[in-house]
């Protein structure tokens, strides 16, 4: 694997926005309207880290009539994010911002 490949990893979840989409993702799916509305944020906004996010295979998209539902990659990234809270919560501060990470 190439590095610029990591580098394009990391930048993608190095984005609060992102991330927060991330964390939220993690309890539930949602289509874009909720997520704005729980992040409080502009579609645009959202719809624009969506892209990204579902570019690098991150998200998981089904339709549901005119929306479109988002989940996370259940094969790589939900197990990845996990572990990550795993690791947050025991070695870098004493809450997990990422609830029911544990695993």
């Amino acid at each position: 694997m190439k590095c610029h490949s990591y580098n394009v990893f990391f930048e993608i979840i190095g984005n609060k926005t992102r991330l927060k989409i991330i964390e939220l993702l993690m309890k539930e799916k949602l289509s874009v309207t909720e997520i704005c509305s729980k992040l409080d944020e502009e579609q645009s906004m959202i719809s624009h880290n969506l892209k990204k996010l579902s570019e690098c295979h991150f998200l998981e998209a089904e339709k549901k009539g005119k929306q479109r539902i988002y989940s996370l990659n259940k094969d790589t990234i939900l197990p990845l994010m996990q572990l990550v809270g795993k690791h947050v919560s025991k070695y870098c501060c004493n809450e997990c911002p990422i609830k029911g990470a544990k695993k």
